[in-house]
């Protein structure tokens, strides 16, 4: 049996399960959680939850499986000076010997109102100037009942002067979004799963902007920066995050959120993030990630793929990466549609935006084809295998990274969603597209409040047969579950273009190489199989590839090339030297303790991917990112406006 038909299988009773906040929620008294982010600075959140409870054994969780994360991520060891107490009394707990997310506790008779106090150390995400709180670093809550059904009332205390961006919604105007110093943000109730999925940025420089006043319901960009000059938004950058709201509107015809707030960070101390929420989304880049265009590209699809995610990945769910709770392991198969599929339409998106251009689009497209490519573990582990085991792969160790594979499901995926585009455009003659299937598959049952439909195989076929009849099963099955030595180019290729390797980097390559945004080493990956730090450290070896003959690994370092102290330039002028030569490269390497020489026999020069137009065939990469409104334009601050809707 094939992964898609257990997956197939597995699912058949929860088709069409819509999952919401039930009226039981509200039926019950809700847990009330403060907050306080006073001590953000210092690294410290606290919390004060009062939680209603029956006398005798009782346990409480906090949340272990968060959503988006695809692995057990709740910081479970970050929290701490944890104490129960009734009536002003401290009450003795114990942790669960196997379930370490599990508290139990014994309630006193005579006792319904339960007072914890817990810590969390934050070392990440916050700032001396600003703090993330992703809920799940405060929540406590009744294990072994499912999370929709646990309502909560949430509270919040931020340092004097810091504003807030989130879509909770304040129950007092004028404490939201700047609160008076020393006052409390009190939110309406909601459901431990909502809540966990309302994430809140506050900060000392804080700037909210309403975003594309024609469309409904409303949206905001919420910017918090470690430095008050970062919070003034180029107006380019506002122009393409506002076309981004309008896009996204015409292609999805549907909302599943009350209000939506991007919620973005500038700081190069705070750390990147890109989390996504049904109503909200986590973004964080460095200080300068939005400051101009060289800076900009490599972070262009951020906003674009998270707030995709509140249809794809929120709204609609694979069934195995939905669970009652944040204590059941979730299962990663089909993260190739909840992470590829929004990949691809978040550089899409990002392309009819303006927020890249469309030859940037086809330049990184060219590169991530490329090293899809170039991935040799592709030999052994179908992409369905980067997904059921997206829970192993996340934050390891780079070194042969190229052979174990990685999340290779979000690249994989992009690629494949390319290759049913195109491919529905040429049965069609390009009156029909992938927009048709977001329209069916993402805007079931129109406009809703922040819902999650779970979603089978099956369903995902029947959606793309309802575009156009074609073998869909099969199509995906090939190209998810089998191996496949080599990447999918059939969508470039439908699309117009063909894959190839120039002896210079593509312009958007060398644009984002001269901000700094690219690692500061050499990528040789393409020629002699090496990618390799600045101070000439690898990272990592192609699998099979030159370097990997010549016997180098990840961790080595390059001390001299060709007889002279390495540099990026000197190993990058030894490349283009051995082309039509037979001398090979020498290299004086250092492993741990010791030094020796190698020699690496290539010689076909330096290569970097790029896309080149195939005369005579349909342009439907073009196509593809033409925007579906019309856009507005910003340049040297002048306004004007381009093209018209498809």
């Amino acid at each position: 049996m094939t992964t898609l038909s257990r997956v197939l299988t597995s699912a058949v009773g929860l088709l069409g399960v819509v999952v919401s906040l039930l009226p039981a929620a509200a039926q019950q008294a809700p847990i009330q959680i403060a907050a306080d982010l006073s001590d953000a600075p210092r690294k410290l959140y606290h919390a004060e939850i009062q939680l209603p409870v029956k006398p005798g054994p009782a346990t409480f969780i906090t949340p272990e499986w968060i959503p988006g994360t695809h692995m057990p991520a709740g910081p479970a060891e970050d929290i701490t000076g944890v104490v129960f107490s009734a009536n002003g009394k401290a009450l003795p707990w114990r942790r669960d010997d196997v379930n370490l997310y599990e508290f139990h506790v014994n309630v006193p008779e005579g006792v319904s109102l339960l007072h914890v106090h817990l810590d969390c150390i934050v070392t990440a995400r916050v700032t001396h100037k600003m703090a993330v709180l992703e809920w799940e670093k405060l929540l406590l809550y009744p294990a072994h009942i499912p999370v929709h059904d646990i309502p909560i009332q949430p509270s919040l205390k931020v340092p004097a002067g810091w504003g807030v961006g989130t879509a909770l919604t304040p129950l007092d105007a004028a404490s939201y979004p700047v609160p008076a110093p020393g006052s409390t943000t009190r939110f309406a109730a909601t459901t431990v799963e909502q809540l966990e999925d309302s994430p809140i940025i506050t900060g000392e420089y804080f700037h909210e902007y309403a975003l594309a006043p024609t469309v409904s319901p409303k949206h905001y960009l919420d910017v918090v920066a470690d430095e008050p000059g970062d919070v003034k938004l180029r107006p380019a950058f506002l122009a393409g995050v506002n076309n981004l709201v309008r896009e996204a509107d015409a292609l999805y015809a549907s909302h599943h959120y009350s209000v939506y707030h991007f919620l973005l960070t500038l700081s190069d101390v705070a750390g990147g993030e890109g989390l996504e929420h049904g109503q909200s989304s986590d973004n964080g880049v460095g200080e300068k990630g939005f400051s101009d265009e060289a800076h900009q590209l490599p972070n262009a699809d951020l906003l674009s793929h998270e707030f995709t995610h509140s249809w794809n990945g929120k709204y609609r769910r694979p069934v195995g990466l939905y669970q009652p709770d944040f204590a059941t392991p979730q299962q990663g198969a089909m993260l190739w549609v909840y992470e590829g599929m929004t990949e691809y339409l978040g550089n899409v998106l990002a392309a009819r935006s303006g927020l890249k251009s469309p030859a940037q689009y086809r330049d990184i497209l060219a590169y991530t084809a490329a090293t899809l490519d170039y991935r040799p573990g592709r030999e052994w582990r179908p992409t369905e295998d980067t997904a059921v085991a997206a829970s192993i792969l996340r934050g390891r160790n780079p070194a042969w990274s190229n052979w174990r594979r990685g999340q290779d499901y979000y690249f994989e995926g992009e690629l494949l969603w390319l290759d049913a585009d195109t491919l529905i455009r040429t049965m069609t003659d390009n009156k029909k597209s992938l927009n048709d299937f977001e329209k069916i598959f993402l805007a079931k049952g129109g406009n809703t409040g922040p819902l999650i439909v779970p979603y089978t195989f099956d369903e995902l076929v029947q959606d793309l047969n309802e575009v156009v009849p074609y073998d869909w099963a099969k199509f995906l099955h090939d190209r998810i579950d089998n191996i496949n030595p080599r990447a999918d180019l059939a969508g470039i290729e439908q699309g117009g273009y063909k894959l190839v390797y120039r002896d210079e980097p593509g312009p958007s390559i060398r644009l984002m190489a001269a901000a700094g945004r690219r690692a500061q080493g050499v990528n040789c990956w393409f020629s002699i199989g090496l990618q390799v730090a600045e101070d000439g450290t690898i990272h990592d070896v192609r699998w099979n590839g030159p370097a990997d003959k010549a016997e180098l690994a990840p961790g080595q370092k390059i001390i001299a090339v060709n007889g002279q102290i390495f540099s990026g330039d000197r190993l990058r002028d030894a490349i283009r030297g051995a082309k039509g030569s037979t001398e090979p490269i020498h290299l004086i390497l250092q492993s741990d303790s010791y030094v020796f020489n190698a020699q690496i026999d290539y010689h076909d020069g330096e290569k970097f991917p790029a896309l080149e137009r195939v005369n005579g065939t349909p342009d439907y990469l073009d196509d593809i990112v033409r925007p579906l409104t019309k856009p507005e334009v910003i340049k040297d601050d002048k306004k004007t406006e381009q093209g018209s809707a498809e």
